[in-house]
């Protein structure tokens, strides 16, 4: 089976869909919290006003370990390697946020058409990012094209 999680015997009672969406929702609430650098005490705030019980919560935050939020993305899917052949973005403006609170960040989002050597289509890569995490991204692409013509000239 494709699904390895329907697998295991505590969940065999649960609709597959419903076990889905909610796979789905906690790798959600997991990269927001790594996005937002959310600490634990934010996160079972979080939890808490969502109405999760806090045996769940204290479950949640016992395995949550925050980390630095990921600023590449891996192009390692299937046999070859994605290439990115076109790369589009845009300027958001958050003015406020779920609890309706002022915020007013910029990011962007970024989106990386991507293709491979093999003919399966390949969705887009998007991402969001702030000023500081795009400049850290393009300065590393420079690097790694001086460090490529390097090689070249070997």
């Amino acid at each position: 089976s494709d699904l390895f999680i329907l697998d295991d015997p505590d969940l065999k009672d649960i609709d597959p869909v419903v076990l889905k969406h909610c796979h789905a929702a906690a790798e959600i609430c997991i990269l927001e919290a790594g996005k937002q650098k959310a600490d634990v005490a934010a996160i079972s705030t979080c939890l808490e006003d969502c109405k999760l019980d806090k045996e769940r919560i204290e479950q949640f935050c016992a395995e949550y370990q925050p980390r630095e939020p990921v600023t590449v993305v891996s192009f390692s899917i299937g046999r070859s390697p994605l290439h990115i052949t076109d790369v589009s973005w845009r300027l958001e403006y958050q003015i406020k946020n779920n609890q309706l609170d002022k915020t007013y960040q910029p990011s962007y989002l970024v989106t990386l058409n991507v293709e491979n050597s093999d003919s399966r289509a390949h969705p887009d890569v998007i991402f969001s990012c702030t000023m500081e995490q795009l400049q850290d991204l393009v300065g590393k692409l420079k690097d790694a094209a001086k460090g490529l013509e390097r090689a070249a000239q070997m």
